[in-house]
């Protein structure tokens, strides 16, 4: 049995063990981390490290497609991360860490959606594509995490 045969979780197994997965990575680089008791707002959880406050939203994806986020639940500030795990078959997961202030600058990969006149709900959203992962590995949770303090 393969470790990390992703298509054994079911979509909410999988959407948990990221949560943890990251509240793991977080906790590595010396962040306290605190779980949310309710998710109503968008928020996973919060992480604080030299007072320093941060709302987390964690999304998991298992193939590159789009990823949004709801405009009412997600509005950018400089406190809000988005941390994007990617399950590739047999791979361990990808982690990325986006600020959400990134989205105010959107380019092929962070878009901005409102569907004007439409039934959809205004979402921020990610273009994951083979084409666009060059412009997310600006993003790498290392290097972001590093960047933050």
């Amino acid at each position: 049995m393969n470790r990390y045969d992703w298509s054994r979780l079911t979509h909410l197994q999988l959407g948990r063990y990221a949560e943890y997965f990251v509240k793991m990575e977080f906790t590595l680089f010396g962040f306290d981390v605190y779980s949310a008791e309710v998710d109503d707002k968008g928020i996973d959880f919060v992480i604080r490290r030299d007072e320093r406050y941060y709302d987390v939203q964690v999304k998991s994806v298992r193939k590159l497609n789009s990823v949004f986020f709801p405009k009412s639940k997600s509005d950018l500030h400089d406190n809000l991360l988005a941390a994007v795990t990617i399950f590739q078959p047999f791979q361990p997961p990808e982690l990325y860490l986006i600020p959400a202030v990134a989205w105010y600058v959107p380019d092929a990969l962070l878009v901005s959606r409102d569907y004007a006149g439409k039934q959809s709900a205004p979402e921020w959203g990610l273009n994951l594509s083979q084409k666009n992962m060059v412009l997310l590995e600006r993003f790498a949770f290392d290097q972001t995490v590093n960047d933050l303090f």
